[in-house]
């Protein structure tokens, strides 16, 4: 594998450059004139204009991606996270071609791409799923009904969805009835796809995600747990490794399940199994995520591995390079994903950032898709870096990232920072006492 294609963008496309350098292989990368300026386009060995901005006429449009693979005779595709990384289709063409495609087979990325098809895998292999359904839902009165049968609240969603879209809390049939078309026509405009299920809504929950890998061996090993439960409008914005939550106990009993669900499937390279985890301990399946997750240098820095340099690795066909007994986790990770956006009201606010520094210093990584005098797009995720800290321990891990927040300049834009500044001096999550409704709308942290 001596040249790789990365159909992506911004700071996940400098992420896998960086480790493709150190390993000698070429990178091509694409870019949308609203990205013509950003650093990965020059850090790449050659970069190609894929069209304009709106992502249908660049960063999916699967033909010119595939006309740039051949046209450069790739050897493998890396996806990124996001964008084309869990359509199935895409990897079907692209393995058509006799290009390695960095990730798990097109029917894995098909099964765990449909929710409800995932959940009844799972139910079938012994990993507790969130109570609800297994079968899509045919209308809003079977809706309504079985919603009475598990008792309300519940969780309406779309079975092809992310990113909370389609997604919604239903408190009573009255809810239910309302929002049920409305969740089908979005999910539909934004997946192609309006199936729709329900899972009991629990809460308070915590919001916690298994790191797995597998090889084309039949070899799968987790790299254990972030803690994601700090979201907003159903997305994450701060993760952190070891979660504070889990004793040793449900953090063995978790990761036992995430394996058992990868092995049911076949899984092969980076994965993430999510679960939702009730006040009194147990743990759920939510979903699989077959790509890299943009919170995965977490992991990294607790366990001192290069998930990106595994990732090619097993798409190789190399084996794992430890086994379960080999994986250790040390010390303390914590990551913010620092956005362009209003901090209070957490509405985009993209710009030119006309000055942005980010403190260096030990246990300090910054994953950055942008630098001063960059333009943030509103086209596309308005992330600007991640920003992840690392020490010994959590309380250190805690004043470490207090201090950078302290030093850190943005002007040109409104960031989250402020956010992340605030969070941090919170008494609930300094002693790691937090769920995924911390952010929900008139909590003292959101007062500032």
């Amino acid at each position: 594998m001596k040249k790789i294609l990365i159909a992506n963008r911004g700071e996940i496309a400098s992420r896998i450059i960086k480790t493709c350098k150190e390993m000698g292989i070429q990178t091509i990368a694409v870019y949308s004139e609203a990205d013509k300026n950003l650093p990965y386009v020059r850090e790449a060995d050659k970069a190609y204009h894929i069209g304009e901005p709106p992502v249908a006429k660049s960063y999916l449009n699967q033909e010119r991606l595939l006309e740039i693979a051949q046209e450069e005779a790739v050897d493998a595709v890396h996806p990124g996270y996001g964008f084309l990384s869990e359509n199935s289709e895409f990897v079907k063409k692209v393995e058509a071609l006799g290009i390695t495609f960095i990730g798990p087979s097109w029917d894995v990325v098909e099964k765990m791409g449909d929710k409800v098809e995932a959940r009844k895998t799972m139910d079938q292999a012994g990993v507790p799923i969130v109570p609800g359904t297994i079968d899509p839902i045919a209308d809003v009165d079977e809706a309504a009904t079985i919603a009475s049968n598990i008792g309300y609240p519940v969780m309406l969603k779309a079975s092809a969805g992310g990113g909370g879209i389609g997604m919604v809390r239903c408190d009573d049939e009255a809810t239910l009835r309302k929002q049920f078309a409305s969740s089908q026509q979005r999910a539909k405009m934004y997946f192609g796809n309006d199936t729709m299920f329900i899972e009991k809504y629990i809460s308070p929950a915590r919001h916690i995600e298994i790191q797995v890998f597998g090889d084309r061996h039949g070899n799968v090993i987790h790299l254990f747990e972030r803690d994601c439960s700090v979201q907003r409008r159903h997305q994450k914005v701060i993760e952190e490794s070891p979660s504070p939550y889990l004793s040793a106990e449900l953090r063995q009993k978790m990761g036992e399940a995430a394996v058992t669900a990868a092995k049911s499937v076949l899984y092969s390279n980076a994965g993430t199994v999510e679960f939702i985890v009730s006040e009194t301990g147990e743990f759920y399946f939510l979903e699989m995520n077959t790509r890299l997750q943009v919170e995965h240098p977490v992991t990294e820095m607790t366990t001192g591995l290069d998930l990106v340099a595994w990732q090619i690795e097993v798409a190789r066909g190399k084996a794992l390079p430890l086994m379960q007994e080999e994986v250790m986790q040390k010390g303390h990770s914590m990551e913010f994903r620092l956005y362009a956006e209003d901090p209070v009201k957490f509405l985009p606010s993209p710009g030119k950032m006309e000055k942005l520094v980010f403190p260096t210093g030990e246990g300090i990584r910054v994953d950055s898709g942008y630098e001063e005098g960059n333009t943030v797009s509103p086209f596309y995720d308005p992330m600007i870096a991640k920003i992840i800290v690392s020490d010994s321990n959590r309380e250190r891990c805690l004043q470490r990232a207090t201090a950078f927040f302290a030093s850190f300049e943005a002007e040109g834009i409104k960031t989250n920072a402020p956010l992340f500044a605030t969070v941090l001096q919170d008494q609930d999550f300094i002693e790691g006492n937090y769920h995924t409704g911390f952010l929900s709308k008139g909590s003292t942290v959101t007062k500032q």
